[in-house]
């Protein structure tokens, strides 16, 4: 039995059917020649999503993504680096001693897997501070998920790869020279090593990886000319946080701030999140508040699924797949 009919025989109600509900609405927005947005929140890579996000962005059913610059950099140290990570399954029990061990030897948990400094994060840094170094001599600027494209493209780490690269979805996606939106980069280890790198004079220009202002201007032209009445761009959020709430603010900026007549609204939308509403959080908002602040309209499709989003995602992706 294909897994689409596994799901659509057994996900009959709750979050279950708000699943199948939402994957379908995913299918119809592109059957309707729309584009969608995926936006990876958490450490989705470290859960190794790409496995299923990758095949996606293969078949062109992700068009532009957004991310926090954990997921940016965690889907490359899996890619160099899998053979070293640490699987703890007892993370729960762990006690600060054994946490300190796991310090120690330089093994930085992420729930219940531990990604190894040395063969992650410094064989990455050794090579990305090349163009950070290169393209600051040259006066160059570029975003971050640029700088990934360059050093995944350039062939210098393919020797290191330790998964089977299809299953990398930032490889795919520089394949495609996907658009990719990284609010808070800084927010991230390379980003804390850059701004190591600047303080130590290693690059000069601390411009020379572009800001976050910088990519809500380029999504602004994007969504502008991809975001017409024949053909919307969606919104599949995966879990809340920043990656999330940065991208979706675009649409309330082009019509207030810009006075943009004729930009459509966002013409799908879904988050799986486990968020409290109660609790003020926007990522715990349901659908319907996003109205009062001009990102959705009535009318458009709207799902919310209160689970995990590691276990929901690839079943969604399996439907849209057809697998």
């Amino acid at each position: 039995m294909k897994i689409t009919e596994f799901l659509k025989h057994n996900f009959r109600h709750f979050n279950a059917a708000a699943l199948i509900d939402a994957a379908e609405g995913y299918k119809t927005h592109l059957d309707n020649n729309g584009k969608m947005m995926v936006t990876l929140a958490g450490a989705m890579s470290t859960a190794e999503l790409g496995i299923s996000l990758a095949e996606m962005i293969r078949q062109d059913k992700v068009h532009i993504i957004s991310c926090t610059g954990a997921n940016l950099e965690e889907d490359v140290f899996n890619l160099v680096a899998h053979d070293y990570y640490e699987r703890i399954p007892n993370y729960r029990e762990l006690s600060p001693e054994a946490e300190q061990d796991l310090l120690d030897r330089h093994m930085n948990r992420v729930t219940d897997t531990c990604i190894p400094e040395m063969e992650a994060m410094r064989r990455i840094e050794n090579v990305i501070l090349e163009e950070w170094i290169k393209a600051d001599k040259a006066g160059e600027h570029y975003f971050p998920h640029e700088f990934f494209y360059k050093i995944l493209l350039s062939g210098k780490l393919d020797k290191s790869f330790q998964i089977d690269p299809k299953n990398s979805w930032l490889l795919e996606a520089a394949k495609k020279n996907l658009p990719i939106i990284v609010p808070g980069w800084e927010d991230s280890t390379l980003g804390n090593m850059y701004a190591g790198h600047v303080i130590a004079g290693d690059v000069k220009d601390v411009h020379t990886v572009r800001s976050g202002i910088e990519y809500m201007m380029f999504l602004a032209e994007w969504y502008t000319q991809n975001a017409q009445e024949n053909s919307t761009v969606g919104f599949f959020q995966i879990g809340g946080g920043i990656a999330g709430d940065f991208p979706i603010c675009v649409v309330p900026m082009l019509h207030q701030d810009l006075q943009r007549n004729g930009v459509p609204l966002w013409g799908y939308f879904c988050q799986i999140s486990d968020s409290t509403t109660s609790y003020g959080s926007y990522s715990g908002a349901v659908p319907n508040e996003k109205i009062t602040w001009g990102k959705l309209g009535l009318d458009t499709p709207k799902f919310i699924i209160e689970s995990d989003a590691t276990i929901v995602a690839p079943l969604i992706f399996a439907i849209v797949l057809d697998q």
